[in-house]
């Protein structure tokens, strides 16, 4: 139903939703839970993504975790989502805690081997793209920055 909304209003709903939450978790400080996946491909380039709201930078494919839903799960259905690949492999690499918007969230950071070729549908997510570990585009978030901090102590 939502896909007979043209993408540019959808993008600006998906804008005007963000800062709608923003300030309500501002307001009601929640406690919140996500689910991150830092994804790559078979010659081990990462899977960044640009979203449609918020800051513009590229960050990792991330998003909420249903009531209920195993976090593991909520990885490979946002990654899905977002990106329109499937994850392989999936290994927790750890939980980080940050404030986002006022609200505690906790996030489960996962990495995943991932098939398919990223596609961005031009509404929530703008660009979904790999790119080379040794070249990551500019801007990074932070919280995309702090993410890859995990991955690097996984590997040593």
């Amino acid at each position: 139903m939502l896909r007979l909304i043209p993408a540019p209003l959808h993008r600006l709903l998906y804008q005007q939703a963000h800062r709608l939450r923003s300030l309500w978790w501002r307001l009601t400080k929640p406690a919140v839970e996500g689910a991150a996946v830092i994804a790559t491909d078979l010659n081990d380039q990462l899977l960044l993504i640009r979203m449609s709201y918020g800051s513009g930078g590229w960050s990792v494919p991330t998003g909420g975790v249903k009531i209920g839903e195993d976090p593991a799960n909520a990885a490979r259905r946002e990654l899905l989502e977002e990106t329109g690949c499937e994850a392989h492999s999936l290994t927790l690499l750890g939980i980080q805690r940050e404030t986002l918007h006022g609200a505690d969230n906790v996030v489960h950071v996962f990495a995943a081997k991932v098939s398919g070729h990223p596609q961005a549908d031009m509404r929530e997510i703008i660009e979904a793209r790999f790119f080379p570990m040794h070249s990551l585009p500019e801007p990074l978030t932070a919280t995309t920055r702090r993410r890859l901090e995990l991955l690097k102590a996984a590997s040593q």
